[in-house]
């Protein structure tokens, strides 16, 4: 595994390129005559990256999933278009995500990372809970003690990073409308993210060393979670 991190210098800018022109030809027969520029300029790299950040994230805690494969740690590019109404077949960006904890991959909070050919996305949490962690969560939100953490967690949070989750326009039924934290109750995910432009140490060894600088500062809503569904 040393050999594999120590060989990662940087995503490829041709991956930017290929992002780009897979939106501008979204099809099957486009992507299967590029097939070797997606296994060279995303997949491979995408490899190593993830290897790379698998050290980075003993800073951050135990138990934190990096897995250098497609349906591990690197989202497939395939979309699921049964219940869409945009039926390309193909996403055009960069999905990465290391999940914490022994549960199922998406059923955990996690740090992920996404790339478009305009920005950066760097964060941590969870976008939609599961019934199970919703129903822990709003247990939290309700109990002063609990509520407390998350409030100092939320405050917690690193410049420029922003909280995300809240979906509901209104506090669900059976929920108190009048409840001094009703914004919080009106989230179906809890994450924190920064996002920026593309940042020229996307094509350096410096990007893992990066990403964990931004992934501290979201650290905060990760710890949280963690403690609360482990509970």
């Amino acid at each position: 595994m040393m050999a594999s991190v120590a060989s990662f210098s940087g995503l490829k800018p041709q991956l930017l390129e290929f992002l780009q022109e897979l939106k501008a030809n979204n099809s099957k027969e486009w992507f299967q005559a590029h097939r070797v520029e997606y296994e060279s300029y995303l997949l491979e790299p995408a490899r190593q990256f993830v290897l790379a950040m698998s050290h980075q994230f003993r800073t951050l805690g135990e138990d934190i999933h990096a897995e250098p494969k497609v349906y591990g740690s690197i989202f497939a590019i395939n979309r699921d278009t049964r219940f869409s109404a945009d039926k390309t077949p193909y996403k055009t960006h960069l999905d990465l995500w290391f999940w914490q904890g022994a549960g199922p991959s998406r059923e955990c909070p996690g740090y992920f990372l996404r790339l478009t050919p305009e920005s950066l996305i760097l964060g941590a949490g969870m976008h939609a809970f599961s019934d199970r962690a919703l129903e822990r969560y709003r247990q939290a939100v309700l109990d002063d003690a609990q509520a407390v953490r998350l409030e100092q967690a939320v405050s917690a949070i690193g410049v420029p990073a922003s909280l995300g989750g809240r979906t509901y326009k209104r506090v669900p039924q059976g929920l108190p409308a009048d409840h001094p934290r009703a914004d919080l109750l009106r989230h179906s995910g809890l994450f924190a993210e920064t996002e920026q432009p593309v940042p020229a140490e996307l094509f350096s060894d410096r990007l893992p060393e990066v990403c964990l600088e931004h992934y501290q500062r979201v650290a905060p809503i990760q710890r949280w979670l963690v403690e609360l569904l482990a509970a």
